[in-house]
């Protein structure tokens, strides 16, 4: 008997066991109404929940109406949401596999348009008017974009508060889980890079001032939820070409996150100034994979890994290295969504699909 490929080995946080190391990544699916998801998301996660997943994490969502990316992002700041939401985490249930909101803030890259549209600010006078969009300073998230109001002290506690409530009903709409949203030039991230965070205030200047509306959050959000729920934080490691945030700030960060109870951290990267490249970095296949380890390694704190990861060898290499937790991926599920099969074949687990639902691997079976 063959020793069992990493990748398909179980992983736990706080006792939610994530039954291989495959994440589906969060994607904006624009699809939303009034901030419910809609029957496109049921499908949408209907076609991940069969696939032999070992976790999803669904896409960035607003934890108030101004926090939204665009006008058809997904919210979680009402209690109808919720009951929406439902829809589609039955869907994961069913087949055991852990599922997580990301919430967010967008803060300066808020009230924009469709990506298919031109992804742009939001135009007065359209069907879709814009609203004011809000950061640390009066810093554009792109040229020729909106000025964003720089927020007031006395209104931190209120996106700390947004944050924590958006969490309950996370899980009031049967996620297991939930991930702040920390990175890709949106609220906190805003606030972490020195780039976009210009304020001389106790929110700004030195690290520690620009941790600290992050570090706010992270804490309400898990003051909020149950011991046993797990609370990850997805992070701009660095910043885009042009940025100022460093991978050095990302593990100072990291280790506050731990101290904090928060689980793990999704390590992304890019998002400020333009998110077009990586700061010294070639895209190819884990190009955010070190970011992941040196957090893992430095801090102890649970990591995913990012970006290209496409190949099972690959993935399982990663795990097995010992270089994240877990890798995640979004685009590759796209292109093949039975990718899991294809991995449980090629790293030769016995039963390649026994991965799957019962019925279809009974199906498989049958005309193997």
């Amino acid at each position: 008997m063959t020793e069992r490929p990493a990748l398909f080995s179980p992983f736990s946080l706080r006792g939610v066991t994530f039954p291989n190391r495959v994440v589906l990544a969060p994607m904006c699916q624009y699809q939303a109404e009034d901030g419910r998801p809609t029957d496109w998301h049921v499908a949408h996660h209907g076609r991940y929940a069969s696939s032999g997943l070992g976790g999803a994490i669904a896409e960035a969502t607003g934890v108030s109406p101004e926090g939204r990316i665009s006008p058809g992002c997904t919210g979680i700041w009402r209690d109808d949401h919720v009951a929406a939401w439902q829809r589609v985490t039955r869907l994961y249930r069913a087949q055991g596999i852990p599922s997580f909101l990301q919430i967010n803030h967008a803060g300066p890259k808020a009230a924009t348009m469709r990506p298919w549209d031109g992804g742009g600010p939001l135009v007065e006078g359209s069907d879709e008017p814009p609203w004011q969009t809000v950061a640390p300073s009066a810093v554009p998230a792109r040229d020729g974009w909106r000025v964003p109001r720089a927020l007031e002290v006395d209104e931190m506690p209120g996106i700390a508060a947004a944050f924590a409530e958006g969490a309950r009903r996370a899980l009031a709409a049967g996620f297991d889980g939930v991930e702040i949203h920390g990175a890709h030039g949106y609220l906190l991230h805003s606030f972490m890079s020195p780039w976009s965070n210009r304020r001389s205030d106790a929110y700004g200047g030195d690290l520690a001032g620009r941790m600290r509306l992050p570090l706010e959050v992270a804490r309400a959000v898990r003051e909020a939820v149950p011991a046993g729920t797990p609370v990850l934080y997805r992070a701009s490691c660095v910043d885009g070409e042009g940025g100022s945030l460093t991978l050095d700030d990302s593990v100072a960060l990291a280790r506050e996150l731990r101290a904090l109870g928060v689980d793990l951290m999704d390590c992304s990267g890019g998002g400020i100034p333009s998110g077009q490249r990586l700061a010294a970095q070639k895209p190819e296949p884990g190009f955010q994979v070190p970011y992941a380890e040196r957090i893992r390694h430095e801090t102890g704190l649970p990591t995913i890994a990012v970006g290209m990861i496409t190949d099972p060898i690959h993935a399982n290499s990663v795990i097995a290295e010992g270089r994240a937790d877990l890798v995640s991926m979004a685009r590759q599920f796209l292109r093949e969504p039975m990718w899991l099969l294809r991995a449980a074949q090629e790293l030769g687990l016995e039963h390649p699909s026994a991965v799957m639902p019962q019925l279809y691997a009974f199906y498989l079976r049958i005309s193997a």
